[in-house]
């Protein structure tokens, strides 16, 4: 299955919270019963939550089936909480960091930033969305790019305050990622333990 392109705010709707943030979100419309048809229900059980929890967090971070399971095959090789692990590696993502520095607007138009070139980490030129950032690293946008339109909007947009796991230097355009998250950090609303459950099984 490709990455998704359709609309967010159908998705959101369906998780029945913002995940791709307030303006790509709307409630659902309550109806009377019956008055739309008798539209057929499911019963929610272990399989549904874990599978809608997965669902969720992939599409948050924009991720393919493919890549989740590979991540978390590698979180659990990793001495700790799974989950907890888990989610660090998401967060880890470079793709993810642009994003949580306020160099885009979301995690898709991050990973264009990405791949197209602009972005540098320890003064190297990365291209890779999925590269996995370690604690010291450097994060930066490239001399040419400074100016780009996309990442000016982004810098000049009202965004939501930076993570304490990493720091930016508004005057030299410079972050830092300076330490793993802990879970109690990361503001996405996911019970990774579901997750953990579906993948374990």
């Amino acid at each position: 299955m490709a990455r998704y392109i359709g609309p967010k705010t159908k998705i959101a709707r369906r998780f029945g919270e913002p995940i791709f943030g307030e303006k790509k979100f709307t409630h659902k419309k309550q109806y009377k019963r019956g008055y739309r048809g008798n539209r057929r229900r499911f019963k929610k059980n272990d399989y549904i939550s874990q599978l809608v929890e997965k669902q969720k967090l992939k599409y948050i971070y924009g991720i393919l089936e493919g890549q989740c399971r590979k991540i978390f095959k590698r979180a659990a090789r990793i001495k700790g909480n799974t989950g907890d692990i888990f989610l660090q590696l998401l967060e880890s993502r470079l793709d993810n960091i642009i994003y949580r520095l306020g160099l885009s607007i979301s995690r898709a138009s991050s990973r264009q930033l990405v791949s197209h070139g602009h972005i540098k980490v320890n003064a190297h030129k990365v291209n890779i969305p999925s590269y996995f950032l370690k604690p010291g690293d450097i994060i930066e946008i490239a001399e040419k790019s400074k100016r780009h339109p996309a990442i000016q909007q982004a810098l000049n947009s009202i965004k939501a305050p930076l993570v304490e796991w990493l720091s930016w230097n508004e005057e030299k355009m410079i972050g830092i990622f300076q330490h793993l998250p802990k879970r109690n950090h990361i503001p996405e609303n996911i019970n990774e333990q579901l997750i953990v459950e579906w993948y374990s099984k």
